[in-house]
């Protein structure tokens, strides 16, 4: 089955996304003009656009209402049990409902797209899978060489609404001619969560090497599917970026405050790395007593948070 596939652009910039409404709202494509031709700063496998491959794997995946895994494939909360289903090959849930379901298209210009999924109106079955209802509004607006991300997250119920919100990017390596071993990896953490089996146990150790992480972290050193906290931000953004030394060139992702945590993944391909904004940690619905806030948001009825997520080729 081939996606639809909607087209955003700068006319001034020459810059473009491309977004799938009909698979999770998946930003798979951003271009920015260079003195070769069009540069591509995500990585999606060959043949995403025209279904069957995983919808976590490629573009940018949007994470709603959990990031990360829920263990067993069932939310436990407030009494009850949510029967979820197990799909990371591990018998856990992973990465919420929206990552691969249609959405619908509120509105649409030449630079901008905006989409929405509720559970109760898209799929109501799936509020036999939560605690309430939920919706997510996002809206991809390109501008100059960035693509400026919006997310609204709504608790429509009348009752209180566990959720959390990532966002998953494959940044393509490298951003030229060069070698993606050599690309320089920041991230302002100062701390990292411990995780067992891919969830998070509760505890939070220093990063040893969180200097290292600021100044930038050659990727053919790193091996990485790790939850970052402690988390630096200046005026309310968090920027972590990655460096080509060959190209020059800088691509750089900032964030809100909502994402207080920050998960680093490098694909086995190597074809690129993920800089993923997280609300909360993998695995908070389950931590009763962390040793730091764990991000879990629990929405009063009517209660909504806003999330930015900006990319930018600087």
């Amino acid at each position: 089955m081939t996606h639809q596939i909607i087209g955003i652009g700068d006319r001034d910039s020459g810059a473009r996304a491309c977004v799938l409404p009909g698979f999770g709202f998946n930003c798979y494509s951003f271009q920015v003009p260079h003195a070769k031709g069009a540069l591509e700063l995500l990585w999606s496998a060959g043949g995403f656009a025209d279904g069957g491959l995983p919808p976590s794997g490629s573009g940018v995946p949007i994470l709603f209402p959990f990031p990360g895994r829920i263990p067993g494939a069932v939310l436990h909360w407030d009494d009850r049990d949510f029967p979820l289903t197990a799909s990371d090959g591990r018998g856990n849930a992973i990465h919420g409902f929206v990552i691969d379901r249609p959405w619908r298209v509120l509105d649409q210009a030449e630079n901008r797209l905006v989409g929405q999924f509720q559970a109760s109106i898209d799929e109501p079955s799936l509020l036999d899978c939560w605690p309430a209802d939920f919706r997510i509004t996002a809206s991809y607006r390109v501008h100059g060489s960035a693509l400026m991300g919006h997310f609204l997250i709504e608790n429509p119920d009348d009752r209180p609404l566990p959720c959390g919100l990532g966002t998953h990017p494959y940044f393509r390596l490298p951003l030229g001619d060069g070698r993606p071993d050599d690309c320089q990896i920041r991230v302002p953490a100062t701390a990292q969560w411990e995780l067992q089996d891919l969830l998070a146990t509760g505890h939070v150790t220093p990063l040893e090497n969180a200097d290292d992480f600021r100044g930038g972290i050659a990727f053919g050193d790193l091996q990485l599917d790790n939850v970052f906290t402690g988390l630096r931000f200046q005026e309310d953004r968090c920027r972590a970026s990655i460096h080509d030394p060959d190209s020059g060139r800088t691509v750089s992702i900032s964030f809100n405050r909502t994402f207080e945590q920050c998960v680093v993944y490098n694909p086995p391909h190597r074809e690129a790395i993920c800089i993923e904004p997280y609300s909360c940690v993998p695995g908070a619905f389950q931590l009763s007593q962390p040793a730091a806030p764990s991000g879990l948001l629990v929405l009063a009825p009517g209660e909504s948070v806003e999330a930015v997520v900006d990319i930018v080729l600087e």
